[in-house]
């Protein structure tokens, strides 16, 4: 097995089995309600970055991947800079998030689009049941940090939720982070 680590203090994966991916404005731009401010800020802004660490190959049974996220602080308009947000293709698999650094906003949402969230904070522990999609939004004034934990036979589906969105968003308020349903 390649050596990999992790930095407790940072959230951070080392090791040269660790592979990175990034998420700019200009790649998830449809998913913003307030697509006029959207138009307004640079395409190249990259909104957050994962590190990941798969021991086994894709879609191999009882495998677990692990991961971290960065989600850098910011607002499109009124809404919180997040991730796209997805659910597991093989839908009965679950998840958990432990936060490192920041403040987030846990988007859950069940397959019939009742959304509610969580709040992310350093120490606190998200698990995410089968059947949820989950979306992360920054809502505080710095990057927020998290790790992540799956089945590596979770798979990904992201098409469902391009298509019909969550059942509401994170946005501000008078200063305050607030879930908005769709309407």
């Amino acid at each position: 097995m390649p050596k990999i680590s992790m930095d407790w203090a940072t959230g951070m994966l080392a090791g040269s089995s660790v592979k990175t991916s990034s998420k700019t404005l200009g790649q998830i731009r449809s998913l913003f309600h307030d697509q006029e401010a959207a138009s307004q800020v640079p395409v190249d802004l990259e909104l957050y970055r994962v590190q990941f660490y798969t021991p086994v190959e894709d879609g191999t049974e009882g495998g677990l991947f692990w991961g971290s996220t960065i989600i850098q602080p910011g607002k499109v308009g009124d809404e919180y800079f997040m991730t796209k947000g997805h659910f597991h293709r093989l839908r009965n698999r679950a998840e958990y998030y432990a936060t490192f650094h920041g403040e987030g906003a846990l988007l859950l949402m069940d397959e019939k689009g009742a959304t509610r969230y969580e709040k992310m904070s350093p120490g606190s522990m998200h698990y995410i049941p089968g059947h949820t999609a989950h979306r992360v939004a920054n809502i505080g004034s710095t990057p927020l940090v998290f790790a992540a934990c799956w089945p590596s036979d979770a798979g990904y589906d992201y098409e469902t939720i391009e298509r019909e969105g969550f059942g509401a968003r994170m946005l501000e308020r008078n200063g305050k982070p607030v879930l908005v349903p769709r309407g």
